[in-house]
């Protein structure tokens, strides 16, 4: 028996050598490339994590971008805005100083020709009517007079 055992395995050896290399490759190779298809598959999922938490930052960063942008904007606005009003206020001082400089020289001539003709009327000793009212006054006598003439 123990002939038989030694041979077995000695015939087995033989018989599996050929045949069994074979098979222990091809599960060993096989084991291989499902091994390398897992690490690939763990390395794709390293790769779409990395991507997505990348693509997140950039859409931080894009969004702090834009709100920075949106900043400046607003403080050049607010900057032009203020800018407008300070000339539009200056524009309505300078129309107000020259509405009452206008008024002040009307208000000077008119005085002045009223003292020209309070002057006119004191020196040739005519009444103290104004010539408009002389004439609203003379001027219904001139029409009668014009009527008495057929």
């Amino acid at each position: 028996m123990i002939a038989v055992v030694v041979c077995a395995p000695i015939a087995g050896c033989a018989g599996t050598s050929s045949g069994g290399s074979k098979g222990s490759e091809s599960s060993a190779a096989q084991a291989e490339r499902s091994e390398e298809a897992a690490q690939k598959k763990q390395e794709d999922a390293e790769l779409a994590k990395d991507s997505e938490i990348l693509a997140g930052i950039e859409d931080k960063k894009r969004e702090e971008v834009a709100k920075e942008n949106a900043k400046k904007i607003e403080a050049t606005a607010v900057a032009k805005a203020k800018k407008k009003e300070q000339a539009a206020a200056k524009n309505a001082r300078q129309k107000e100083e020259v509405a009452t400089k206008n008024a002040k020289q009307k208000e000077e001539a008119a005085e002045a020709k009223i003292k020209k003709r309070e002057k006119k009327f004191a020196t040739t000793g005519a009444r103290s009517e104004t010539p408009k009212q002389s004439e609203e006054v003379e001027a219904p006598k001139r029409s009668e007079e014009v009527e008495k003439k057929p």
